[in-house]
């Protein structure tokens, strides 16, 4: 057998045997691509699982059942409460999203081109216009989600889950002082009693503490800012208690008690006890008829001595 025999047709060619490496060559391109997108599409889809699975939704919310019974929670009760209770903070994300939204749509007046609903010949003029017509949101809520957002994103941030509610008891105190301020606060307060154990009412209680003209720098970090408006409260004298004008609870129901008997008296249903210290005091300071004036010095003399 001659060594023509063996010769392969074409790999003595070089054309041809440049045409068969790229054509190898782009059947291993279009493989890895093949499979460069399956892995992509593979990916894809995984990730958009788990986007649908953490995604918040009415139906991952379990529906209203009687409980179990009077004890400890079950396991499934258990599962169930976790479930709702992540809903619920979902709430103050929602509420923040909302009202940021709201905010830059407003600055930007990206409402302007927007034909109003129910009168499409005109665009719409303001942002609460724009929030009521369009989405039910009444102009002081409008109002409400615009101001606070900037607090609560902010704390949150920082790890703390503000509801609402606290963060409009520090929304005045923001405005009046800076953000960092208000920040402030809330930290202040975090450090004081614990971020679980703080309310919208321990705020409010809180902002009352301080004098009108306190002065602070937006310059400093927030911690620090903390801690001297912990100062301030430590230092301030506490506000003496105003006198009580209100009547003893048992004084009360003995003036009721005796306004029934000149009720009768009178041949009258019933007489409200501001009527009858209506007459008191209106006899007290008259100056033709000292009767009233007199028995209320004796008592006063008797009581003192």
């Amino acid at each position: 057998m001659s060594d023509k025999d063996f010769e392969l047709d074409g790999w003595d060619d070089d054309d041809a045997s440049t045409d068969a490496a790229t054509s190898l060559t782009k059947t291993a391109e279009r493989v890895e691509e093949e499979r460069q997108a399956l892995t992509e599409q593979a990916l894809a889809e995984r990730i958009t699982a788990a986007v649908t699975a953490a995604r918040p939704g009415l139906d991952k919310i379990p529906d209203p059942v009687d409980p179990a019974g009077a004890g400890d929670l079950t396991t499934d009760e258990q599962e169930r409460l976790a479930a709702c209770v992540a809903g619920i903070e979902l709430l103050s994300t929602a509420t923040w999203v909302a009202g940021k939204s709201l905010d830059t749509v407003a600055t930007g007046r990206l409402f302007r081109k927007i034909p109003h609903k129910l009168e499409p010949e005109r665009c719409y003029k303001t942002i609460e216009e724009w929030s009521e017509t369009e989405h039910g949101i009444s102009r002081s809520r409008c109002s409400q989600l615009r101001d606070g957002w900037e607090l609560g994103e902010v704390l949150a941030v920082r790890g703390h889950k503000a509801p609402e509610g606290q963060v409009r008891e520090l929304v005045p105190f923001f405005k009046q002082h800076g953000l960092k301020a208000a920040v402030g606060v809330y930290e202040m307060v975090a450090q004081a009693v614990g971020a679980n154990k703080i309310t919208a009412k321990r705020l409010r209680e809180t902002v009352k503490l301080f004098p009108g003209d306190l002065a602070l720098s937006d310059e400093d970090d927030v911690n620090v800012i903390a801690q001297s408006l912990a100062g301030v409260i430590e230092g301030a004298t506490p506000p003496a208690p105003k006198p009580s004008t209100g009547l003893d609870v048992e004084l009360k129901r003995d003036v009721d008690r005796r306004s029934l008997a000149l009720a009768d008296r009178l041949d009258r249903p019933r007489i409200p006890r501001n009527e009858v210290l209506t007459h008191i005091l209106a006899a007290f300071v008259d100056d033709k008829d000292s009767r009233v004036f007199d028995v209320v010095c004796e008592r006063m003399k008797t009581s003192n001595s």
